[in-house]
């Protein structure tokens, strides 16, 4: 089932720079409505506020503090679609003497994280009749060995990820798994990769079209379009796109 963003209420997790910010853009120039911008520390949004005014509202929200989320679902009632795109990467190969410190903490906010947030906003997603969108990565299907720990953390995400979409798509909730390559952003400096990476809006345009054709998955770059072309056999057996009530 198709989902249009036009004339609809967002919230973004993350939503202060890089894909986060991206999306609350290509939002609004679709025509939401409103978009909350979830965030930790709501002084990073100011500049937003300042570009766009009443059409966007900052919310205090950390997806590593369950309290955080359950006060932003109370204030964000009218949301449409949530996009899940908070999310942490630390650098460990699984023999790294701080591969386990480092994991737990990647599986806290990437995994637990959307969790927490799926479960606060899966009544209203279900009662508007909505959407929930997971920035997941091309690592979720491959690891990288420097950065495993990351890769298994996203793999456990989109495994959630096909959880979740079991659970509520059925009740009309439409379910977008997204998985981006190198992307221009501050994370994919952190992740190493210092060649040529594609734009921010290559994912947030390609999440305003996933979600209009009804799609699950999503591979918006040119990196990730190679996953996809090896991946699509797989997925398309065992993952159907689209799954009735």
């Amino acid at each position: 089932m198709g989902f249009s963003i036009s004339n609809k209420v967002a919230l973004v997790t993350g939503a202060n720079r890089g894909i986060g910010k991206a999306i609350v853009e290509s939002f609004l120039k679709h025509g939401a409505k409103k978009v909350y911008l979830a965030v930790r520390n709501t002084e990073s949004t100011k500049g937003l506020e300042q570009e766009y005014g009443d059409r966007v509202v900052s919310l205090q929200l950390d997806v590593s503090d369950n309290a955080s989320i359950q006060r932003a679902a109370a204030q964000a009632g009218d949301v449409d679609v949530l996009v899940n795109n908070a999310g942490i990467l630390m650098p460990a190969n699984s023999l790294s003497e701080h591969a386990e410190e480092v994991l737990s903490k990647e599986l806290d906010v990437n995994v637990f994280g959307l969790i927490r947030v799926a479960k606060a906003f899966a009544a209203t997603l279900e009662q508007n009749q909505g959407a929930l969108v997971q920035l997941n990565s091309v690592a979720s299907i491959k690891n990288f060995a420097d950065l495993s720990t990351y890769s298994a953390s996203k793999a456990a995400s989109y495994s959630i990820t096909q959880g979740i979409r079991e659970q509520l798509a059925p009740k009309g909730v439409s379910v977008l798994s997204v998985h981006p390559g190198p992307i221009d952003t501050d994370m994919a400096v952190q992740a190493g990769f210092d060649g040529e990476a594609d734009s921010t809006a290559s994912v947030s345009e390609g999440i305003v079209n996933a979600l209009a054709a009804g799609d699950f998955h999503l591979f918006p770059d040119t990196v990730s379009k190679q996953f996809e072309a090896a991946y699509q056999g797989y997925a398309g057996a065992l993952i159907p796109e689209t799954l009735t009530a």
